[in-house]
């Protein structure tokens, strides 16, 4: 039986050994989309404006809500829920995908040999192409209604690393546990809608009674939400120690899903 390394050199080393494969797939899959569609690749633009839109609308005409009790214009509200919305969207995207990935591809289990281990990471750059599109129509809006973005957005790719590291150890283990469990998926698409109003999308932490506040921080998602908004919008550095135990934190994550994605793959066969 073949053996699959799971060191935490073999995790960065798979993803960069098979980059073209990755590059074409990702391609593929963000093209295959639109496919047959009219407007095309234009749809990824257009979603995210209708999107933003209609959030405007709903929270700010009809709830009229305001971030933290302020005077924030609509337009305002609108860009802070929004950005919230872009963290969560790439995080639910990639972890609904992930328990069909291998179900969805079975004839690279069985009749070719493939690197199956780059599959949750080829539907992550999915996601992430969208979640780009999402960012630059949030900088658009921003810049029209507000003026020129802070200077701490360039603090954005210290956020988003670890969180990639974060998402792809989940996915490893949700695209292992889907073959053998066809209940995970359902199961994930609940705990997605209860994460969504378990974050701080809709609203402030500040909104919550302070004693109950640091309940809401066992909620991965979380500190990612709070501390990407911080950087985009609010112009304000991030917690970097809070960052530094993130990152070691996600990368075990990472590792930890990898090896079990690399322990449990030999039986996919024989459960296919």
């Amino acid at each position: 039986m073949r053996h699959f390394s799971a060191t935490p050199r073999e995790m960065l080393a798979t993803l960069w050994r098979h980059r073209d494969l990755i590059n074409a797939s990702t391609k593929r899959e963000v093209l295959g989309r639109y496919r047959g569609s009219s407007l095309g690749l234009l749809w990824s633009f257009f979603n995210p404006v209708f999107m933003l839109i209609i959030y405007t609308f709903v929270f700010s005409v009809v709830f009229k809500a305001r971030w933290s009790g302020g005077g924030e214009s609509k337009t305002e509200f609108a860009l802070v829920l929004f950005s919230g919305l872009i963290v969560f969207n790439l995080f639910s995207e990639c972890i609904n995908r992930a328990p069909g990935l291998i179900l969805s591809n079975v004839n690279y289990v069985k009749k070719v040999v493939f690197p199956l281990e780059i599959l949750p990471f080829v539907a992550f750059l999915s996601a992430l192409f969208h979640a780009a599109i999402s960012l630059c129509v949030w900088l658009s809006a921003y810049v029209i209604f507000i003026g020129t973005p802070p200077i701490t957005i360039f603090y954005l790719p210290l956020i988003l690393i670890p969180f990639v590291m974060f998402i792809m150890g989940i996915s490893w283990v949700l695209t292992s546990l889907g073959v053998y469990l066809r209940d995970a998926g359902q199961f994930v698409g609940i705990l997605t809608a209860v994460l969504m109003f378990l974050s701080p999308v809709f609203y402030p932490i500040t909104s919550l009674p302070e004693s109950y506040r640091y309940l809401l921080y066992f909620n991965p998602l979380t500190l990612v939400i709070e501390q990407f908004r911080a950087v985009l919008y609010f112009g304000k550095a991030p917690y970097f120690s809070l960052l530094a135990v993130y990152w070691v934190a996600t990368f075990f994550a990472a590792w930890l899903g990898f090896a079990w994605f690399q322990k449990t793959r030999k039986g996919f066969a024989d459960v296919l």
